[in-house]
């Protein structure tokens, strides 16, 4: 488009239609992806169409192989009771606090909380840190697609 090189990934999972748009410019500078509802800052999408083995390929084998710096623009803001819930998962990793804290003022200031990007998603966002053996010990599964699936099921059920 124009000067910009667009790349569709297919991300079935949240529906079995989903695609997430890679985005950079002419030389590759400047990545972006738009997620929609696959990957939110600190959260994913629900499973209404998929699997744990969708949503695993989708955020650890697709959207994870793309460069850290990439910005990840969602569809939802949802990064206050995401990182809420992350927090449960792992109550002591410190840049989920930071994260919250930053996310709770930027809201208070009626400010987004969107972009994050890929190398933070993998400090704090649960669901990309399934092979962490911190939130595997959480949801008490060591298979990561086992520790999508329990930390899908509980975070449906979370009540910040």
């Amino acid at each position: 488009i124009g000067s910009l090189n667009v790349k569709c990934l297919f991300t079935p999972c949240h529906t079995s239609g989903h695609i997430c748009y890679y985005v950079t410019g002419p030389s590759g500078q400047d990545p972006a992806v738009f997620t929609g509802d696959t990957l939110f800052v600190a959260g994913c999408g629900k499973f209404f169409e998929g699997t744990p083995q969708q949503m695993y390929k989708a955020l650890i084998e697709i959207l994870s192989s793309l460069p850290p710096q990439t910005k990840v623009y969602c569809g939802h803001e949802y990064t206050v009771n995401n990182l809420k819930f992350a927090s449960t998962v792992e109550p002591d990793n410190p840049d989920i606090s930071a994260r919250l804290q930053l996310a709770q003022k930027q809201r208070s200031n009626g400010e987004p909380t969107i972009p994050s990007t890929i190398q933070d998603e993998h400090l704090f966002n649960p669901f990309m840190r399934v092979n962490v053996p911190s939130v595997q010990k959480h949801t008490g599964e060591s298979d990561p697609v086992k520790v999508m699936g329990a930390l899908r099921h509980e975070k449906d059920h979370f009540r910040p």
